[in-house]
């Protein structure tokens, strides 16, 4: 069954945030301290990016699977269901994001994130930079991928 695109709405929150706090640990795996991650509720920061970006979810039946957030030409956000990974639910939101940006796309991986590095390269993103940063403050390095159209 494909995964329904839709925009994110309010009552959306404690499903997403889950999945975020689900999925997150598998992305810091390989790339940075565990210790960095923290539950999206608590991080401030990240709490008010994600409220100020665009966002979309996944759905199978009505369930939500999966959302993504961008802001301008950048996704900030891409996170699915760990139950729910390898079924396409990433790479359809990937590509309904890129569709509703203008001019060129680019987002920030950790470095050892694997997963979504493949995914981003295999949908045509190319690694432009990669630097030092910290992340909750662990140290970890950022990879830079763009898509030009």
């Amino acid at each position: 069954m494909k995964p329904l695109i839709r925009h994110y709405r309010d009552n959306d929150w404690l499903t997403v945030s889950m999945i975020h706090d689900l999925a997150r640990p598998i992305e810091l795996a390989g790339s940075c301290d565990s210790r960095a991650f923290v539950p999206l509720a608590e991080d401030q920061a990240d709490l008010l990016q994600f409220q100020e970006c665009r966002k979309l979810v996944a759905c199978l039946d009505e369930r939500v699977v999966g959302f993504i957030g961008t802001s301008e030409n950048e996704i900030g956000w891409l996170y699915v269901d760990p139950a729910e990974t390898r079924k396409g639910v990433g790479r359809l939101l990937l590509r309904k994001a890129v569709a509703s940006i203008k001019g060129p796309a680019s987002v920030h991986v950790l470095d050892g994130n694997s997963r979504a590095l493949n995914l981003y390269q295999s949908e045509g993103f190319v690694i432009v930079n990669s630097f030092r940063s910290r992340n909750n403050g662990y140290p970890c390095t950022v990879l830079e991928l763009s898509l030009g159209r």
